[in-house]
Formats: C-alpha cells, structure tokens, sequence
C-alpha cells in the first residue's frame, strides 16, 4: 500500500539540506512512498496535506517557524502522521518555539570541540527494538552532541561527552544520540548524528535512519 511522505529541507546551509535528504528519497520511493520535497515550512499549515501525510522527514536547522507551520505539524503528528529527521536537521530547529522542543523531545546544546572522535553506544536494554537490532556500538569523526532532553524519550543509544583539563564542567555528560518519541497517536524518531553527508552514508548511521523512518511511518 503505497504511503505519503513529506520531505521539508531548508535552513542553515552548513548542514546541506538539499543534498542530505536527496540521500534517502531514493530509499522512500523503493518503499512505497510517495515523496512530496518542499523548501518551505508553509506545508505545515496545509491541513489538507497533513492529513494525508503518513511520515514527515525534516532536515531544517535554526531558522523560525510560523504558529499556524507549528501547531499544523503538532496536530498532524499527534493525529498519527510520523516525524523523523537527523542531527540540527529536527534537534537544533526553531530554537524560540518551545511547542517544538517539546514536540522532538531534546534541544541542541553544544558540541564541544566542534568535530572530535567519539563513539555512539547502543542501550541493551533496547537491543531488540526494530531500529537497532543486530547493530553494535560504533564510532565516527564528526560533531558530538551534547542535548538537554526529557524521559519521555525511549532512548536506544548513547554518546558520552568527557570533560577536557580546560573545561568548566568535571565530569562525562551522557546525551540520547539516537530516540523514539510517542506523540499522540503518532511516532518520533531522532538520530543525533549527521552533520556531514559522509556521516549519513556511514553504514550504520545510514541503517538506523533508514530504518527510523519506516517505524515512524503512520
């Protein structure tokens, strides 16, 4: 049964917007969505377009939404649409709306040390969820980061920030780097990592939001 997609990119050019969701369109179409890309938040406050959205893939870092974008997006999802996205794409969007912090369930607070080694560790207690089964504990060279979240989360792999001699905070800071979130009827995930295309093609970076965005799916 084919299934609607919307795909919303824009913001920040630093994280290549266009280009990052171009890397998974592709894989939405071979499982049987329909792709609708839009450049702006505007589709939110389509009602009509919502309503008959079963997954929304945002990649839109910083920038403002609009009350009606928000609360169009809000309803949508807790009526069953799926919200899904990567990195500052859907963590560091819309720094002032409150309603959409609450809506994703972590705000981008810092990456210490801009792009540093570290290492993404799954939860085993949540080894067997969909999203991450057969996967392990893997690392990557990019930007860690260090995110204010609640415990509405389920939480399916970790990142652990360490203190440097010169830092003001003395000891490791652990961040959610990969979640999924209830929201009404519908379903939040988020992946942390992301910041570089190249981080998105990494095989198991690539795997869980692949598979991320299938369990969102209404």
């Amino acid at each position: 049964m084919t299934k609607q997609a919307l795909v919303v990119q824009g913001g920040w050019d630093g994280h290549a917007p266009a280009e990052a969701v171009d890397l998974f369109v592709p894989f939405l179409r071979e499982h049987d969505f329909e792709v609708v890309v839009e450049a702006s938040l505007e589709a939110y406050a389509d009602s009509a377009l919502m309503a008959s959205t079963d997954l929304v893939v945002q990649c839109w870092t910083m920038g403002e939404i609009l009350a009606d974008e928000l609360h169009g997006l809000r309803d949508a999802v807790a009526a069953g649409t799926g919200l899904a996205g990567w990195h500052g794409g859907i963590v560091d969007s819309f720094r002032m709306a409150t309603d959409y912090l609450q809506l994703v369930g972590a705000q981008f607070a810092a990456h210490p040390g801009g792009i540093v080694d570290h290492a993404v560790t799954l939860v085993p207690s949540r080894a067997d969820h969909p999203i991450v089964e057969g996967l392990s504990d893997f690392s990557l060279r990019s930007e860690q980061y260090w995110l204010l979240a609640d415990d509405l989360n389920d939480v399916l792999a970790t990142t652990t920030i360490a203190p440097g001699p010169d830092d003001p905070w003395h000891a490791p800071v652990t961040s959610p780097a990969v979640w999924t979130r209830p929201w009404g009827s519908g379903r939040v995930f988020v992946c942390a990592p992301g910041h570089q295309l190249a981080d998105l093609e990494l095989p198991p970076v690539r795997t869980i939001i692949e598979r991320g965005l299938l369990w969102a799916a209404r």
